[in-house]
């Protein structure tokens, strides 16, 4: 068994092919890909008619570029050198990949909340993507580069001093660590905090119950169905129907004994297409409604297709080739209590989906509303949550090793955050120039 100043050494001699200070450098190399032919290139297996609305809500903001461009900032990490340092990777963590959900026994949980590109990978990788949307969101809305650059270096700070924390607790302790709503309103200031916990208070009404109201109606028989909202939201046909009932089989299989128990205890009553986020859009993804005891018992669940992950081929093959399994994966191995019903399966054409609660008392952070300094505590809880998500799947140790106790990496990474938001910049402006020429379709309004 190695030791724990075995595993210190191991973090520490990776600062030989890696110093900290390299981090800080970003020069987009000569043979850099092009950033919208990697957009095209992942939009040729998505649904032809959603593209465009990609497409329109990347070109909001240079924040919401940075949210739908995961397979560009990958291209760029990918061609440098990394540490070998490896965690399960979030594989696209920025800020409003953080959030409140309801654990199990319905706490209110803060935590790392989607994985469509976790993989197994170098720790900074997350880091710098954590870091980079910071200093994104921090230029947006309005701050100077000096103070964009000190809520990055407030994100890295957190996760290092974090990770060293957690390198000093046992293996149990490290396990059960979570971040509570009381912890997120202990972190955040005056006025803020008050909107905070209406926003908390909010998510906890964020159910299967409320969402029945929003997106169902009841037919003059008085049975209840989903609302059509085109493109957004739209009815399955009954052929569609007929096929997720038949791999309904595969994805409760998946579940463990006692959660197949639960599911059988509800019946499907309807599903629809759903549009979601904005890097997502245009793959497919569905909603299903079914009804438990009555139809005031609902479970409303998502099934999302699962994609090669942005990462795949600048990391080792993964070990889970199927890529909702991956998914899954690596959601139970980073997120403190993960959804009862996150599960996987293979549906039509042989793509792979992964199922969970399409709310559970979820919530986001108004991010491009924040002021300067509800942004830098913020920064710090996202960065908080990273250290422990990589805490439970690497060597925690030899990480806060390489580390250290200075605040050499935090600036080197608050640097690269900065620059690469300069990058982030341009390549916003090039699918605005795209749009405006007519290369790229983009279908404003929804």
């Amino acid at each position: 068994m190695t030791t724990a100043s075995e595993r210190a050494a191991r973090g520490k001699a990776a600062r030989k092919r890696v110093p900290r200070t390299l981090h800080g450098r970003w020069i987009p190399r000569s043979q850099r890909p092009d950033p919208l032919v990697i957009l095209e290139r992942e939009s040729l297996d998505r649904l032809s008619d959603l593209v465009p609305l990609r497409y329109a809500r990347m070109a909001v903001s240079p924040f919401a570029f940075l949210r739908g461009a995961a397979g560009v900032m990958a291209a760029d990490l990918g061609a440098e050198r990394h540490t070998g340092l490896t965690v399960q990777l979030c594989g696209d963590a920025h800020l409003l990949n953080f959030g409140v959900y309801a654990s199990p026994e319905r706490t209110l949980l803060f935590d790392v909340n989607d994985f469509d590109e976790t993989l197994p990978g170098p720790f900074e990788w997350d880091v710098k993507r954590l870091a980079a949307s910071v200093t994104v969101a921090a230029l947006q809305n309005g701050s100077a580069k000096p103070k964009a650059h000190r809520a990055a270096l407030v994100a890295v700070e957190s996760y290092r001093t974090n990770m060293r924390r957690l390198a000093g607790m046992g293996e149990l302790e490290v396990w059960y660590e979570r971040i509570s709503a009381d912890d997120i309103l202990r972190v955040v200031r005056g006025e803020d905090r008050a909107r905070l916990a209406k926003r908390l208070a909010g998510a906890r009404r964020r159910t299967s119950l409320q969402a029945l109201a929003k997106l169902t109606e009841r037919d003059e028989a008085g049975n209840r169905h989903i609302v059509d909202d085109p493109p957004l939201l739209e009815r399955v046909t009954d052929v569609d129907r007929v096929t997720l009932g038949k791999i309904f089989s595969d994805y409760r299989s998946s579940l463990a004994e006692e959660r197949r128990v639960l599911l059988d205890r509800y019946h499907f009553v309807d599903a629809a297409r759903k549009v979601v986020g904005v890097g997502s859009v245009g793959t497919r993804c569905f909603v299903l409604l079914l009804e438990g005891r009555d139809d005031s018992d609902p479970l409303i669940l998502q099934i999302k297709e699962a994609g090669r992950s942005a990462l795949e081929q600048y990391l080792p093959p993964t070990a889970h080739p199927h890529q909702g399994r991956r998914v899954v994966s690596g959601q139970r191995l980073t997120q403190a209590a993960s959804d009862i019903f996150l599960g996987w399966m293979t549906g039509p054409e042989q793509r792979h989906f992964y199922w969970r609660q399409l709310r559970d008392m979820k919530g986001s952070a108004e991010v491009e509303t924040m002021s300067p300094a509800t942004l830098r505590d913020y920064a710090r809880l996202c960065g908080r949550a990273l250290a422990r998500a990589h805490a439970r799947s690497g060597d925690r140790i030899a990480i806060a090793a390489y580390l250290g106790a200075s605040d050499v990496f935090d600036r080197a990474v608050a640097d690269f955050a900065l620059a690469y938001a300069g990058q982030n910049a341009d390549d916003y402006a090039a699918l605005g120039a795209a749009i405006a020429a007519g290369t790229v379709t983009a279908a404003p309004g929804v």
